[in-house]
């Protein structure tokens, strides 16, 4: 690295050679191609500018913030993206102080592993009902998958109905696919005939937003995607992190359960039934993620003697420094999901007593039945 500090043409990113998982990482041979030529450019703006490949980029709380008060300045659409697997663990706190009287388009990922008994239209009303809690006011709702381009299209047409001449800000927390999406909607985009969006230059700020020109002058704005810490995301390693998200369509498996007995998630959580008739529950996770069922009174000794082997993952050698689990209870009066963030959920058929056992730091949260 030289002694001169050089900055990115084009998110204006500080340039380093050392860590490819920061921000203004370039290689050395880039960079003494781009010295050499004038153009000095991050790996992340190169390749967005020479293969429309977009990478992820994180902003820390201060950064993010500070982006999010300038938005409120502005005149502009914001696009919300979420992870539908984990609604409540995608929202930004606070987003609705932001955005001024700017417009909200919410925008849920991973529709494609969805089992085809649920109503997309339901799922709609739940993630906008979702929103409002949190303080948002949405427009409107799409569905799509950053992985399949499902709906793509159709949420270009919706975000050019909404913006009327307006930028457009494409906001989410990690670990939603924002970038995924951002990737299809500029495939898309390119690849219309009326070449929507131009794809020549990429100038951006220091916040590595990355601002893609569109015909009438104005842009499609991605910004860094903003920890949310109480995602499970943070406390799994990566290959373990695969081992659990869903992949495909889900698989809903059904266990009839007694008063008394216990499902382990792998090694990463736990369902007790506690008190209740014998009733039926529903889980809804990633098709490879092991169930064992077990007595209650025995499960905590259970979990000592199995996790890391029979119950995994966790995977000690992969995710070394996984947390407890922690107990939440609920008293469950009618049809309910019990949601365990980044995960999937248990849907309760019946009233009873139940506990959701997390890792420390990430959140369990009850929501009405989307079924």
């Amino acid at each position: 690295m030289t002694e001169e500090e050089l900055y990115c043409i084009g998110c204006g990113a500080k340039i380093q050679t050392e860590d490819k998982t920061l921000r203004g990482y370039t290689p050395a041979s880039a960079l003494a191609k781009g010295l050499e030529s004038g153009q000095v450019l991050c790996q992340r703006c190169f390749r967005l500018r020479h293969y429309n490949q977009l990478e992820k980029v994180f902003a820390t709380d201060d950064e993010f913030l500070a982006m999010l008060d300038s938005i409120g300045e502005e005149k502009a659409l914001v696009v919300k993206v979420v992870d539908i697997f984990d609604v409540y663990g995608s929202m930004i706190p606070g987003l609705h102080r932001f955005v001024g009287n700017n417009p909200v388009l919410m925008v849920g990922n991973k529709v494609d592993v969805l089992p085809r008994s649920i109503k997309p239209s339901r799922i709609k009303h739940w993630m906008m009902k979702q929103a409002r809690v949190a303080g948002l006011r949405p427009i409107d709702a799409m569905l799509v998958s950053g992985k399949k381009a499902t709906n793509i299209d159709d949420l270009l047409e919706m975000i050019e109905k909404y913006r009327e001449g307006r930028d457009v800000y494409v906001v989410g927390v990690t670990n939603v696919g924002k970038s995924t999406i951002m990737n299809q909607i500029i495939k898309a985009a390119t690849g219309n005939k009326e070449d929507i969006i131009t794809t020549s230059r990429f100038p951006g700020t220091t916040l590595d937003q990355i601002r893609i020109p569109l015909d009438d002058g104005t842009f499609l704005i991605d910004t860094p995607g903003i920890i949310h810490h109480h995602q499970i995301a943070h406390v799994l390693s990566e290959k373990d992190l695969n081992l659990v998200s869903p992949q495909k369509e889900l698989k809903p498996v059904t266990y009839q359960l007694n008063p008394g007995q216990t499902l382990f998630l792998g090694g990463i959580a736990r369902f007790d039934y506690i008190s209740g008739e014998r009733a039926s529950f529903t889980c809804y996770f990633n098709n490879d993620l092991k169930i064992h069922r077990t007595k209650l009174e025995n499960a905590s000794a259970f979990y000592e003697k199995h996790k890391g082997g029979l119950l995994q993952p966790p995977n000690e050698k992969d995710s070394p420094s996984f947390p407890d689990l922690v107990k939440r209870e609920y008293m469950v009066k009618e049809p309910s999901d019990i949601v365990f963030s980044g995960l999937g959920w248990i849907a309760v058929h019946k009233p009873g007593k139940i506990a959701a056992w997390v890792p420390e730091g990430v959140d369990a949260v009850i929501r009405e039945s989307i079924i």
